[in-house]
């Protein structure tokens, strides 16, 4: 098992293009309406992976400095928005940005914000933020508790996973997000997503998370017949749909 989040998801971009959920344009209208968020804004995407968060900012003609510590990643995304001077990407981590002090009108972390080492990463991102600047953390989440097939795939991911129990983005509670933001304040909002899938897509949504049975490993083989046993029990014409709910935590650091 790969515990190294910079190098972890490296086997995985191909199927991460492809088969993650991207996020609703209406973050897009909220962070307008409700934070002042123009086409002028400047945008530091951090965690940026292959620039899933950045394209809406981009849509919205932002400059988006991305940043990803994961060559693979990061490549995906400079090939996707080649030739578009607009998106800058940099080789750096959450907690060393190399952005210059004070110099950001927003801070966002799509995907990527259990990922971070908060202590150092909140230094940082004081360090590049500008006075009055939000910080928008965002990302894709399974509702618990469901029945049919959200509950089974639930189920599925405990069974064959490496460690999808301690990663799982619900384990991120209000408690270490208002932390985080602490002293400032932060609001929160969900949006609802959802990715139709054929079988083909399923598994690709399947062998993009980091926490997926390697197909190197013995038990892929018995993995995939379980998720062909799930997909043939609830598929309806050939497609299953996997709904998200996608949060929207945004603040600042008081002061």
């Amino acid at each position: 098992m790969n515990t190294n989040p910079t190098t972890r998801f490296s086997s995985r971009v191909k199927d991460y293009i492809l088969y993650r959920p991207g996020y609703p344009s209406e973050i897009i209208d909220f962070l307008k309406n409700k934070y002042r968020l123009t086409p002028q804004s400047v945008i530091a995407d951090i965690g940026s992976g292959t620039g899933k968060s950045a394209e809406m900012f981009l849509h919205n003609g932002n400059k988006v400095y991305a940043v990803e510590p994961n060559e693979d990643m990061r490549l995906a995304a400079e090939n996707l928005f080649h030739g578009n001077v607009d998106f800058i990407s940099i080789n750096a981590k959450s907690e060393e940005t190399g952005l210059p002090e004070k110099s950001m009108d927003f801070i966002v972390a799509g995907q990527a914000f259990h990922w971070f080492d908060l202590i150092e990463t909140k230094k940082e991102f004081q360090r590049i933020l500008k006075p009055g600047g939000k910080v928008v953390l965002i990302w894709n989440e399974r509702e618990p508790h469901q029945t049919g097939f959200m509950g089974e795939y639930d189920a599925f991911l405990y069974k064959y996973s490496t460690d999808y129990k301690d990663i799982d983005h619900r384990n991120i509670n209000e408690t270490k997000i208002a932390t985080f933001f602490s002293p400032g304040i932060f609001d929160e909002e969900k949006f609802d997503n959802q990715q139709v899938f054929d079988f083909e897509g399923l598994k690709g949504r399947y062998d993009s998370a980091s926490y997926a049975i390697p197909a190197s490993d013995f038990i892929y083989k018995e993995a995939i017949e379980a998720l062909v046993g799930l997909f043939e029990k609830y598929e309806e014409d050939g497609k299953v749909v996997m709904k998200y709910v996608t949060k929207v935590f945004c603040g600042d650091f008081g002061g």
